[in-house]
């Protein structure tokens, strides 16, 4: 992601990656090592990117947005309200009502993180993104306080349901934000 923005020109296309991360913690630039409440065997990386403690896991999905704002009609906290936007359409098409909490970015059901946001701006370009827990181990959470927030529930997306009855599955998440994101961030 950085070497991506780094050497970005004028003409280099935006790009959205979709991944998943092997278990790790990371530690957002304003990251407070008190928020790891346990030692644990998941390595801890500090990253430049906002935000506090996390974590990663297979079954989770990640969104890096590598994306050049002077292309867009809107700034930072805009593309945060539109990534939201794209997350809350996204768990729709699964038949989960998604919410923002204020002053907590990321989208949320009744009351338990579903999904967290997380950007570096460099040079008006963005990297890193989001992720949505969609069908993971949840028990590397109760080490962290998420995203800096004690006693903050986490969930996934599978636990919450689905349209037709059948299991979550991460290609279809992942198509379903893919798309919402190409709509919203237009």
């Amino acid at each position: 992601m950085r070497s991506f923005t780094a050497q970005r020109t004028d003409n280099t296309p935006d790009e959205i990656w979709l991944l998943e991360h092997p278990q790790v913690f990371t530690l957002g630039l304003a990251g407070k090592r008190e928020h790891l409440l346990t030692s644990t065997d998941i390595p801890v990386v500090k990253i430049d990117r906002g935000g506090q403690i996390t974590y990663h896991g297979p079954g989770q999905l990640v969104a890096y947005l590598m994306l050049d704002l002077a292309r867009r009609p809107y700034k930072v906290r805009q593309l945060v309200e539109r990534m939201e936007d794209a997350i809350i359409a996204t768990f729709a098409d699964f038949g989960v009502h998604g919410e923002r909490l204020a002053g907590a970015p990321g989208v949320y059901v009744n009351g338990a993180k579903i999904a967290a946001l997380g950007l570096r701006v460099q040079k008006g370009c963005t990297y890193h993104g989001l992720s949505i827990n969609v069908d993971m181990d949840l028990s590397p959470w109760q080490f962290i306080n998420p995203c800096g927030y004690a006693g903050m529930p986490v969930g996934q997306l599978c636990d919450l349901g689905s349209t037709s009855g059948r299991r979550v599955k991460m290609a279809d998440v992942g198509a379903a934000l893919q798309r919402h994101l190409a709509e919203k961030l237009t």
